[in-house]
């Protein structure tokens, strides 16, 4: 068979490597040591004890095709080498039970597969493009993805999305939960185990996330209990290496069960427990809704069902979470600025639905356009570098065991920029950065935000002028108040009692303004003013003493003078 060469790509992600650079280093220099996983109380870490944050994105492989979307528009190492060139450490990798445990099936080649399905233009593609596939079988192909991942230096989580190839998921599909038409519980604990056993020596496979979303009429808590705790056994038995994901309940909404009634196994220092959450999860309730209300009923709903887990010294993975790419969807826009607010004060481990920029086959539309992928249809650029600019903060820890290179304090987050406060000199006004060279802040018990090792407070100074920095901080307008049902209002008051909150202006400065959205009003966007207040151990990179600025004393005269 002759070679080909792969179809060329005019862009590759240049618009985001400047912003993603150093969250790469950073992620990349730990990787090198990390593997296999463990968990430290809520936290994965490495063999060293390091934090290793999974920074991750889906990539669908359980389809009718059961081959990895994407390989009949690029290169699979071209692939592999985009998720980290995006700042992702880690793909949760899909895969359908069938393919494990049905061998009429497994043996299949690519090629059979394809044809059988009619998909003769994505032949060419694959023939174009990862011509070494077409004639291996699914399961060898699966691997060989898996290797692709390996040898770019990406981790993998596999997870067991569905029974019967195809599109997930419904209550009534045969694959929500166990007696279902196609989830046979003993048919399952073989592919976990086959599964386990075939990736027992590959190091960079790190996880195993027994099933994807249980749903449908037939589930309850102690069915669940009964086979996960079996499901997460034999994968241990067999693979000893790997963390045990473990989903739960109405579409992996609900882990609020464990509450009450911790899960009894024999091994340790391996479980990890995920939950998924999308806009549509709670219909159109964020656009029908007042964003400030929603949010906090949203945030209340998810600490209540599985966030209380980290609390309880268990790691939680959010192992599907996304929007709408194109960035019309006003449901998704309102939700991820809410959600992202939360990703980075949990400071969770995650995974975003998804990579795929467009399907071989999906319910039965031939090369679907998918507006959730974060590459574009054709695989070869991104769909939307703004997002991505946005997680970015997110890619890396702001805390956890090995990240301590400074004591404990606070960044001010903004999840509508995905940007973090900080200062460019003493007479300019605050503004928005990445937050990898954000100020550290100390928030005190009197509601005050004091730049860590310095007298120097934020003060509102007037409505429509930037924020400023102030020594006298024992007035009204240096205190700071998370007001409003989301939390994320940061609110002082004037001499006068007028009520101001944190803004950003079109050029990312920090101003205060009147406080939005506060009432019900259902158009009313608040994202502009919505901050959070993290707690993180990092090195802020850009960290100034002011003793040692050269504009101190023009401060000071400005200040007093």
């Amino acid at each position: 068979m002759g070679k080909s060469s792969p179809s060329p790509c005019n862009m590759i992600f240049l618009s985001i490597l400047v912003t993603i650079f150093l969250v790469l280093m950073t992620q990349l220099s730990h990787n090198a040591e990390a593997l296999p996983l463990f968990t430290n109380s809520r936290w994965i870490v490495n063999e060293g004890g390091q934090r290793m944050k999974l920074s991750c994105v889906n990539w669908v492989s359980h389809l009718e095709v059961m081959l990895a979307e994407g390989l009949s528009k690029q290169p699979a190492d071209a692939i592999s080498k985009s998720i980290t060139d995006m700042g992702f450490n880690c793909v949760r990798l899909t895969w359908p039970l069938f393919l494990f445990t049905n061998d009429s099936l497994a043996s299949l080649t690519v090629r059979q597969n394809f044809n059988n399905l009619g998909l003769v233009e994505s032949i060419a593609g694959l023939q174009a493009n990862n011509p070494s596939f077409l004639d291996r079988s699914l399961l060898q192909a699966y691997q060989a993805v898996v290797a692709s991942l390996g040898n770019n230096n990406v981790m993998i989580i596999l997870d067991n999305h569905i029974s019967k190839p195809g599109w997930c998921c419904s209550n009534f599909d045969g694959n929500g939960f166990f007696g279902d038409q196609y989830f046979n519980p003993d048919l399952w604990l073989q592919g976990l185990t086959k599964v386990a056993t075939t990736f027992n020596n590959v190091t960079n496979v790190v996880g195993m996330s027994l099933r994807n979303e249980l749903r449908g009429p037939r589930q309850n808590v102690n069915d669940w209990y009964r086979y996960m705790q079996k499901g997460a056994e034999a994968v241990h038995a067999a693979n000893p290496n790997v963390l045990v994901i473990l989903s739960g309940l109405n579409y992996d909404k609900d882990l609020s069960f464990l509450r009450q009634r911790p899960l009894n196994l024999t091994f340790s220092g391996k479980l990890v427990f995920e939950i998924h959450r999308y806009s549509f999860t709670d219909g159109k309730s964020w656009e029908s809704g007042n964003p400030n209300q929603v949010c906090g009923q949203i945030l209340n709903d998810i600490m209540s069902r599985g966030g209380f887990l980290l609390g309880q010294g268990y790691p939680l993975f959010v192992s599907e979470f996304g929007v709408d790419q194109r960035g019309t969807n006003i449901n998704d826009n309102r939700y991820f600025n809410c959600f992202l607010g939360l990703a980075a004060e949990l400071d969770f481990d995650w995974a975003l639905w998804t990579l795929v920029g467009s399907y071989y086959l999906r319910e039965g539309v031939v090369g679907l356009d998918e507006f959730y992928g974060v590459l574009d249809y054709n695989w070869c650029g991104t769909r939307n570098s703004t997002f991505l600019q946005r997680i970015s903060a997110v890619q890396s820890p702001f805390q956890g065991p090995g990240y301590n290179e400074s004591r404990s304090h606070r960044v001010i987050f903004h999840p509508m920029t995905g940007l973090c406060v900080r200062r460019i000199s003493l007479l300019e006004p605050l503004e928005l950065g990445p937050c990898s060279k954000a100020d550290a802040w100390d928030y005190t018990s009197t509601k005050t935000l004091t730049l860590t090792g310095t007298y120097f407070c934020l003060q509102a100074d007037e409505l429509g002028q930037p924020a400023k920095l102030g020594i006298i901080c024992n007035n009204p307008n240096s205190k700071w108040q998370a007001i409003s049902d989301s939390k994320m209002h940061l609110s002082s008051k004037l001499q006068d009692g007028t009520s101001l909150c944190l803004d950003v202006d079109s050029k990312n400065v920090i101003f205060t303004n009147t406080c939005k959205c506060l009432s019900t009003d259902k158009s009313c966007d608040p994202a502009s003013q919505w901050f959070k207040i993290i707690d993180s151990t990092r090195q802020q990179k850009s960290a100034k003493s002011f003793l040692q600025s050269k504009k101190i004393v023009q401060f000071l005269e400005n200040t007093f003078l």
